[in-house]
């Protein structure tokens, strides 16, 4: 009988201690877990700050950015508005020289001054025979036979101008052209004069 409970005591010994074993295990393996758990939330919250500062980076530069466009956006208006109010001023200037053109005829050089724009079309044609054709004023202040004896060439009147102030010369049967009235000048002149009139609107030196 002794012998049995002996036995049954050792069982029960064992059983308990298999579960006390059972139970260390469980416990270490919910330590690992926790420990598991734990460490996989830290990374989380590491990667999540990570995720949190480059998106927070991106943002900044996007806002930099954004800002820098809006600041060129800006300049680029205000530069624009310039060029405008430029362009306005340098169209009043040339606008303003054009409708003086007619008053240079009441000039008492105007004689000087017309036979400068003829010699000038003449030389530049190079031909030997030219109609030059001229309103009423210029061609009354011209003297064709003078020129003609200083180019070496034959010049003649053709139909007056209707439009414009100084000369206009065709050469070989109209193939040559060359408009040497006033207004037309002014036209060429308006690119190459453009800076200049342009500094001195800004009260600069030229």
């Amino acid at each position: 009988m002794s012998a049995m409970k002996s036995v049954e005591e050792d069982i029960e010994l064992l059983a308990r201690a298999i579960m006390v074993e059972a139970r260390q295990e469980a416990e270490q393996l919910q330590a690992e877990a926790r420990e598991k758990a734990d460490a996989i939330r830290k990374r989380a919250q590491q990667e999540a700050e990570s995720d949190r500062k480059e998106i927070l980076a991106r943002a900044k530069e996007d806002a930099d950015r954004l800002r820098s466009q809006s600041s060129a956006t800006s300049q680029l208006k205000a530069r624009s508005m310039q060029l405008e109010q430029r362009e306005k001023l340098l169209n009043e200037v040339f606008e303003k020289a054009r409708e003086q053109l007619s008053s240079v005829k009441a000039r008492s050089d105007y004689g000087e001054i017309a036979m400068m724009l003829a010699r000038e079309a003449l030389t530049h044609l190079k031909a030997g025979e030219a109609e030059v054709r001229a309103d009423e004023t210029t061609q009354k202040a011209l003297k064709l036979d003078v020129l003609s004896r200083e180019l070496n060439g034959k010049f003649t009147f053709g139909e007056k101008l209707e439009e414009g102030t100084g000369v206009v010369v065709n050469a070989a049967g109209g193939k040559l052209h060359y408009d040497n009235t006033l207004e037309t000048r002014l036209d060429r002149l308006h690119g190459s004069l453009r800076s200049s009139v342009y500094k001195m609107l800004m009260g600069e030196k030229v």
